[in-house]
């Protein structure tokens, strides 16, 4: 039951959020009285100096008083570093990425080579090195069979068929985009696959979470090569268990997939 928490807070607060409670603000509200106060002290000081204080500018950020750094942890940050670092050091003459976060995983991959993009969604982008391909990732059309040499799909594969981003509904189509990344990646290729992992079932229109199981037995015909995790604290796992994997709350999945 403790591992389920966080996650159980998170989604009741996204429950209230939706209804127009956002109780998170309510408790942000007790830390103005040190906004006020250092918003005095600081007017005091500048005087008419070059930024002097207007009234009509205030801004109040109160969630960084207490904050970290940043975050070094979680899904995103170890996903997102896995792929990169192991695209980085093979070197493929091309990469494709099939609905990762642009902002995050591509713009890694983007710092040391170019990038083609799938995505169901458009994307405005001029950015250098990044080629985009508005397509649906259950029919690949833009690709041919066995052409990919390094293919990525993170933390995508468990919307798809949900309706989420606009696409048609299909309670089998994570396992269509599955079949589709076999088809097109190159024998000796490598599929770099993050998903959330463990107790199986749908959160409509969120989100599955897989079985690890699930996700090998659907891309038999492809060579899992390595297997890590990230657990539900948000800790890598280099050698994670199936069976432990399986039983998680919201646990990450990272495979590593090649093609004979």
């Amino acid at each position: 039951m403790a591992s389920r928490l966080p996650h159980a807070v998170t989604r009741a607060l996204g429950l209230a959020a939706f209804v127009g409670l956002n109780p998170r603000q309510t408790w942000l509200l007790r830390r103005l009285p040190r906004f006020w106060r250092e918003a005095r002290q600081y007017a005091r000081a500048a005087g008419r100096g070059p930024f002097p204080l207007d009234p009509w500018d205030l801004e109040p950020i109160l969630h960084d008083y207490f904050a970290e750094a940043g975050s070094a942890s979680g899904h995103y940050f170890h996903q997102d570093l896995w792929a990169a670092r192991r695209i980085c050091a093979r070197r493929p003459a091309s990469h494709v990425d099939v609905g990762s976060r642009v902002d995050g995983f591509v713009a890694h991959v983007l710092a040391f080579m170019p990038v083609t993009v799938v995505d169901i969604r458009p994307l405005h982008s001029d950015v250098a090195g990044l080629r985009f391909v508005q397509g649906d990732a259950c029919r690949l059309d833009a690709f041919a069979d066995d052409s990919v040499e390094s293919l990525s799909s993170l933390h995508a594969v468990e919307h798809i068929g949900l309706g989420r981003y606009g696409d048609a509904i299909d309670p089998d189509g994570c396992f269509k985009a599955l079949r589709e990344f076999a088809r097109v990646l190159r024998p000796g290729g490598r599929l770099y696959l993050g998903a959330p992992v463990g107790r199986e079932r749908v959160r409509f229109n969120s989100e599955r979470i897989f079985d690890p199981r699930t996700l090998i037995d659907a891309l038999g015909n492809l060579r899992l090569l390595d297997l890590q995790a990230v657990d539900d604290g948000g800790a890598l796992i280099e050698h994670p268990n199936l069976a432990t994997l399986a039983r998680a709350s919201y646990s990450c999945g990272l495979f590593e997939f090649t093609k004979h």
